[in-house]
């Protein structure tokens, strides 16, 4: 028997097409500059490119901080300030984070102002060309025996160290490394007013009161204190005017009594 071989033409599917590969507004540009597009459209395209790149750069950043973020440890509080609380001071801070952070192609660097406060300015920037930035600010560490220049050293590190923290969202904790940047805003002018008129009702030494407070002058007297400084002064006009009365009447006194 005759056995007759058929040959067979197997034709594999067609595979699904995938999706279509992404159109940059770089490619458009590209595509508009070889076909020789007019310069209005050349410029609309340039600036879609110069929003897309900044886009991406912006995502980018995001994902690095996120990332990073998550691998950053609890950092040890190695230092012990104001109050004897203790607080992590910059340099292990910078231990922690710069290789972390390093590695996710992040840095940070500060930039510094000042006029009667101290500002600093902590810009972390990515690889990809996105940075952002967060300011602090505060009056000069006048705390204990620190001359001029210490005092700004001492606020210089403290903004630092709490602007990197605020700008990578770290925990910052229960930290005080003493009165660098103050524990809160100074008083308002309203407030600054008030004081002085009370403070002249009662005659107070301007000077010695601000020695009390630690302060430089009124101005710099920190909001939380604000009630402090009000019950003082009036302290002091309660205790004076008691002072004058009983002077007065002892006066009195001793008049009657020379009377024959």
């Amino acid at each position: 028997m005759n056995e007759k071989l058929q040959k067979i033409s197997v034709i594999p599917p067609e595979e699904p097409a995938g999706p279509a590969p992404s159109v940059t507004p770089l490619d458009m540009l590209n595509r508009a500059v070889s076909s020789g597009a007019d310069i209005a459209i050349l410029e609309k395209l340039m600036a879609l490119h110069e929003r897309w790149d900044a886009n991406q750069a912006r995502k980018a950043f995001d994902e690095a901080v996120a990332a990073a973020k998550k691998q950053i440890p609890p950092i040890t509080r190695n230092a012990t300030g104001h109050n004897a609380k203790k607080y992590a001071d910059f340099a292990a801070i910078a231990r922690v984070v710069d290789p972390i952070i390093g590695a996710h192609g992040l840095s940070y660097r500060f930039r510094t102002t000042q006029t009667d406060r101290i500002s600093v300015t902590c810009i972390l920037s990515h690889k990809a060309g996105h940075s952002e930035e967060t300011t602090l600010s505060g009056p000069a560490d006048t705390s204990g025996s620190k001359n001029a220049i210490q005092a700004i050293g001492s606020t210089l590190t403290y903004l630092q160290r709490y602007s990197l923290v605020q700008m990578l969202g770290l925990a910052a904790g229960n930290d005080d490394d003493g009165k660098a940047a103050g524990d809160s805003e100074p008083i308002t002018q309203e407030q600054l007013a008030d004081l002085i008129a009370l403070a002249d009702d009662v005659g107070a030494d301007k000077e010695a009161f601000c020695k009390y407070f630690n302060v430089a002058s009124l101005a710099d007297i920190q909001a939380k204190d604000f009630k402090r400084a009000v019950a003082a002064l009036q302290k002091k006009g309660i205790r004076d005017r008691y002072n004058w009365q009983a002077e007065a009447e002892a006066k009195t006194a001793a008049k009657a009594e020379q009377k024959p």
